[in-house]
């Protein structure tokens, strides 16, 4: 496998070169849905390059639950497969994306023998939690203002794009709400020049 071990730098040197011999690189387009909810895991993501959204579905609304960055991996997945049970999200590219996907059988094997191991996971649980806290705030106390003009900006230092080039649409499932309500704040939003509306994508003025 023609893979960077730095990227995995995560991992201590044995569990490292046991997961490159044993695991699979996958080149996934930007848009490519890789995991569907009830679907059975049969590889636990290891982000290399790229980005990945995880998100749920209620009554036909997308909530987004977080992103997945190079050297993360995602705990809702880690824990389907290790109890084999179906997903309960959904993950989809939102770049062009590298994943080492682990093959699920080896996931306990590993937690015997290398501590460090559940440590990744551990960390990753807890910087879930700490998103999830993040969005419930957001939720309960800030306007859709507020809420969506964070989120740009938190969406274009993940991408490393500004203007990004996003619909209201999307803009919409993503924060679960409905399109007319995106374009109505984006307009309130421009005329209090935080962000423009361009033919390439919404700019958002400013420093991020």
């Amino acid at each position: 496998m023609a893979l960077d071990k730095k990227v995995l730098s995560i991992l201590p040197s044995p569990l490292r070169e046991k997961v490159i011999e044993s695991s699979v690189l996958h080149h996934f387009p930007k848009g490519t849905e890789i995991l569907r909810e009830e679907q059975y895991v049969k590889g636990v993501p290891l982000v290399i390059s790229g980005l990945v959204k995880v998100y749920s579905r209620f009554d036909d609304k997308e909530l987004l639950l977080y992103y997945i960055e190079p050297s993360q991996s995602c705990v809702m997945t880690f824990y389907a497969a290790l109890k084999n049970t179906p997903s309960k999200v959904f993950a989809c590219t939102e770049e062009d994306t590298e994943i080492l996907l682990i093959p699920v059988e080896l996931l306990p094997v590993w937690m015997r023998e290398f501590p460090d191991f559940n440590e990744l996971f551990f960390n990753q649980f807890n910087l879930r939690y700490v998103e999830l806290l993040d969005t419930i705030g957001h939720l309960l106390l800030d306007k859709m203002d507020k809420r969506l003009y964070e989120h740009l900006r938190k969406k274009s230092q993940l991408m490393n794009e500004n203007p990004i080039k996003m619909s209201h649409s999307q803009l919409a499932n993503e924060l679960g709400t409905v399109r007319e309500v995106i374009t109505r704040v984006l307009k309130k939003l421009e005329n209090d020049e935080k962000i423009e509306q361009t033919s390439e994508g919404i700019k958002i003025m400013g420093d991020l």
